[in-house]
């Protein structure tokens, strides 16, 4: 299976700080899996789904591939239209006061053609189950219906690749499992690679085909749910806990 994501040999540290972020991690994400990344506060989580380099500043060895492109030499106008990303600060991402003009404001962004909108935004609001809340304020959403909608807008604009970060830090274990069951669907019937961090090691053992564990901006494991969480005394030495 084609790799949609690689990763080869990649340090990078962030403009003035003391020690890497990440240290020459490697590893790549076939097409169609669903990926989940742990590690402790400042093990490099966020850094190896981020943007690197267009939204961060420091210095960059290796190179990182997306669907064969280096992210050096394209911009992130081109990283997007391939890798969509939900943050863990919902409320951050979004632009627009309710559901429709949230997903109408990616797309003309995107230049989608006018005729082609309205088919996008349906079968986007359908695969993630809330076409009953496009008329919908945002303010007036649950956190966890906030997440799909984000999920959602991003999906409307066909990325192959859809990165979460922390997307279930603010929820109950009701919506977190739903938000999970969302992913799940959208990495079934639409064959995105869904990459997502997270730190409910339940969920990701249960969802996820692959767990990628990170310790202090290196790699430490990256194998199924099954064998990472076999590592129980290791993985609470770094600070994360394994499923009971």
């Amino acid at each position: 299976m084609n790799s949609i994501i690689e990763v080869k040999d990649v340090t990078f540290t962030y403009s003035g700080a003391q020690r890497h972020a990440l240290e020459r991690v490697s590893l790549a994400v076939a097409e169609g899996e669903f990926v989940g990344v742990i590690g402790p506060s400042g093990a490099g989580k966020s850094t190896l789904s981020g943007a690197v380099p267009h939204h961060f500043a420091g210095e960059l060895y290796g190179a990182c591939l997306v669907d064969g492109k280096d992210t050096c030499e394209v911009t992130l106008t081109d990283v997007s239209r391939l890798v969509g990303s939900v943050l863990q600060d919902i409320d951050a991402q979004f632009v627009a006061s309710n559901v429709r003009d949230e997903l109408l404001f990616g797309l003309e962004n995107f230049g989608v053609t006018h005729d082609e909108i309205p088919a996008r935004m349906q079968q986007a609001l359908e695969t993630v189950g809330i076409e009953d809340l496009r008329d919908r304020e945002i303010a007036t959403l649950s956190g966890g219906q906030k997440q799909k909608v984000a999920i959602a807008a991003i999906l409307a604009l066909r990325p192959r690749v859809l990165v979460l970060d922390e997307p279930t830090a603010a929820l109950d274990p009701v919506s977190s499992t739903l938000v999970f069951e969302t992913l799940c669907e959208v990495n079934r019937l639409a064959g995105i690679t869904v990459v997502v961090i997270e730190q409910k090691v339940a969920l990701l053992s249960e969802y996820c085909s692959r767990v990628v564990v990170l310790d202090q901006g290196k790699l430490v494991f990256d194998d199924t749910p099954r064998k990472v969480f076999s590592h129980g005394e290791r993985l609470r030495e770094i600070g994360v806990d394994s499923p009971r």
